[in-house]
């Protein structure tokens, strides 16, 4: 596995001395820039990807992007909590099961950021897990309950609940608590210390393979929840729906996906549970399992693979052969086998 970059004010481990708090200005200024284009042939399993650093290409996009401090972001998803602000800019959206059925969304940013992200909520034992192969990223949440708050002290992640970074966080006056709690992005970086920068995680960006099916739609199903993902030719996108209504957010329009990765595994309960009783469930992101590949309006069956927790998610065709994405935002939605 590659070793993930950092940023702060020591060395990491490969001796490269990492970035200052500088990054986030520089990150910033970046935003004007459009966001085009693709990679080419990429490795195959068993082999680094340095295409993405050496072309200035985003590894969790695959359209140009420096590679800027990773930073991710607990967002609420049940209906009083829509639209969403910023989701828009988000590289890579996961979707979790969480208690009562209901879903919760993990946003990672790094090739832009937005001026407000949320609404903010609670982080989640699975998170952590997630988020290793990542290196030690930036995670804000609005908080967590006191039994969880020791192993997320101890996980490689700079934790920013609101507690610990109170100018980052906004209240807004026009939804009720607890469905009003907004980011401001370039201020919980600049309140992180030592995040990593983006790194390869497995995945790999290129023309559209062979064979598929066509699809011009696919629901995916919690016990409380559902995403529609219906395909726009005119776009050249996959546009989302939650619970039935067509997805938006309140600064970018239509939520849309490149490409749409529905990810068989295993969810069972924690030692968790919530205020009510209900128990947390924990999503397993390390094994492997069976996938559905959605981009350019086909369907592709896949296998996944992680090895490790601090291993990348390598995402494999029927032959064996690593399975590109279309360039662009990347939905991975975490579901029961």
């Amino acid at each position: 596995m590659n070793a993930k970059r950092r940023r702060g004010r020591r060395d990491d481990g490969s001796g490269r001395r990492a970035r200052t708090g500088a990054v986030v200005a520089t990150l910033a200024a970046a935003l004007s820039v459009s966001l085009f284009g693709c990679t080419g042939t990429e490795p195959g399993p068993d082999e680094t990807s340095t295409s993405a650093a050496e072309s200035g290409t985003s590894y969790f996009t695959g359209l140009p992007a420096r590679q800027g401090p990773v930073l991710a972001v607990k967002i609420d998803n049940v209906r009083a909590a829509r639209p969403h602000t910023g989701l828009g800019a988000a590289d890579i959206v996961y979707v979790e099961q969480v208690e009562s059925g209901l879903s919760r969304i993990l946003a990672v940013f790094s090739s832009r950021l937005p001026p407000q992200i949320g609404p903010v909520r609670s982080a989640r034992e699975s998170d952590l897990e997630l988020l290793r192969q990542f290196g030690r990223p930036a995670l804000a949440y609005s908080g967590a309950q006191s039994a969880l708050r020791p192993l997320i002290k101890s996980a490689p992640v700079a934790a920013l609940p609101q507690g610990e970074a109170p100018d980052a966080y906004v209240r807004s006056g026009d939804r009720s608590a607890p469905h009003n709690l907004y980011l401001r992005p370039e201020r919980a970086l600049a309140a992180a210390r030592d995040v990593s920068d983006a790194s390869d995680i497995g995945m790999r960006f290129g023309a559209a393979p062979g064979g598929g099916r066509p699809l011009e739609e696919h629901t995916v199903r919690y016990p409380s929840a559902r995403y529609t993902f219906s395909w726009s030719p005119e776009q050249k996108r996959w546009l989302v729906a939650m619970d039935g209504s067509a997805a938006r957010t309140t600064d970018g329009g239509r939520l849309e996906a490149s490409t749409v990765v529905v990810q068989h595994t295993e969810v069972r309960p924690s030692s968790f549970r919530d205020r009510s009783g209900s128990v947390s469930p924990y999503t397993e992101t390390v094994g492997s399992g069976t996938a559905l590949v959605l981009r350019d309006g086909r369907a592709y069956d896949a296998r996944w693979q992680r090895a490790s927790a601090e291993g990348d998610t390598v995402f494999t065709d029927a032959a064996g052969d690593r399975l590109d994405f279309a360039p662009g935002q990347v939905w991975v939605l975490l579901t029961g086998r």
